[in-house]
């Protein structure tokens, strides 16, 4: 694990997280369709988010941050809930019925929905040009990848898959618009670890209430849902984690968001190789279409604020615009989208 502490990073060492930012965090997807074949979704969920959860509190608190107030953990609740149980449970239930590649390209939806709430809110802020285009051009891609003409009798349970995560990204990002303004303790560390535990707790809750534990035969776990469950808690959760706060620390915040392009081209490529996911023309286009979206809404963002830090430094009059952070990647995006990251 790589010590977030560290000032004089290695050339070694920033590789290697980036690395683990766009390989480890891209196959979750992957991990979590292994995972959903033989344990229930939100059980699934439940157990990795408590267990990473549990140690990175644990972790938090030893290295010196304050106990938290109920306040905090009400804020830590309110997030988990809509990051982890609506984001992340959404696609583990989802992908059992959804090809993972599918799932990590309808995933990147996110910041559209994160733009047009951000402009539907009081006082929001209209998207600009640049932005509306990156939607107008993302919806299409979504459309190619999910052919709503089939939506009507075909498909069953993948088109109701196809839905709920286009809803989970949906969740995800009122969960992160609503993180920006709640009370949550200084340390990144313990406010990452309190929403994981408080998400996990939730889709444990959902898990009971679904009666998942009724039809629970652990004899009938499959050894590989029990790796995949223990990568997700251990890559997916402490290591990229991890390596994204550290890359914020030595490296700039544009070159660490270049994740969100990456993450879902792994995930295709992850899902083609390892469980033979099909990955016909129209795959190709979406994914090409998709991702030229995401990259005209980030880059934009990024652009309209090196222009406002530049109109400071210069002493030039700004008008202050609320800017959208896009938290895109496999439901691995920062609790406040502010740089705390979350992982999944």
């Amino acid at each position: 694990m790589i010590d977030p502490s560290a000032n004089r990073p290695s050339t070694f060492s920033v590789v290697a997280a980036f690395a683990a930012v766009y390989i480890i965090w891209g196959s979750t997807y992957l991990a979590i369709r292994v995972g959903v074949e033989t344990l229930p979704p939100f059980l699934l969920g439940g157990v990795r988010f408590v267990t990473a959860g549990g140690l990175l509190y644990g972790w938090a608190r030893a290295r010196g941050a304050a106990r938290p107030s109920l306040v905090h953990w009400r804020s830590a609740t309110i997030i988990g809930g809509l990051l982890l149980l609506g984001g992340n449970g959404g696609v583990c239930w989802a992908e059992q019925w959804v090809e993972s590649s599918v799932a990590a390209l309808l995933i990147t939806s996110v910041p559209f929905w994160m733009v047009l709430l951000n402009w539907a809110r009081p006082r929001g802020v209209r998207p600009s040009g640049v932005e509306i285009v990156g939607l107008i051009i993302g919806f299409a891609g979504v459309m190619i990848l999910v052919n709503p003409t089939s939506l009507a009798g075909a498909g069953g349970y993948r088109r109701i898959g196809e839905v709920v995560l286009l809803t989970a990204s949906l969740l995800w990002a009122i969960g992160s618009l609503y993180s920006r303004h709640a009370t949550l303790p200084k340390s990144p560390l313990l406010s990452t670890a309190m929403q994981m535990l408080m998400g996990g707790a939730l889709l444990l809750v959902v898990s009971s209430a679904t009666g998942e534990w009724n039809r629970f035969d652990i004899g009938a776990v499959s050894p590989k849902s029990i790796l995949a469950l223990a990568y997700l808690i251990v890559f997916g959760a402490l290591v990229g984690f991890t390596a994204y706060m550290w890359l914020l620390r030595v490296s700039t915040p544009a070159r660490v968001s270049t994740y969100a392009y990456v993450n879902p081209v792994v995930a295709v490529v992850l899902g083609w190789a390892v469980l033979s996911e099909p990955l016909g023309p129209r795959t190709f286009v979406a994914m090409g279409v998709i991702v030229t979206a995401v990259v005209l809404i980030t880059t934009h963002r990024r652009q309209r604020g090196a222009r406002k830090k530049a109109a400071e430094l210069t002493g030039e009059t700004v008008i202050p615009r609320v800017s959208v952070t896009t938290c895109t990647a496999p439901m691995q995006r920062g609790p406040n989208c502010s740089g705390k990251p979350t992982p999944v």
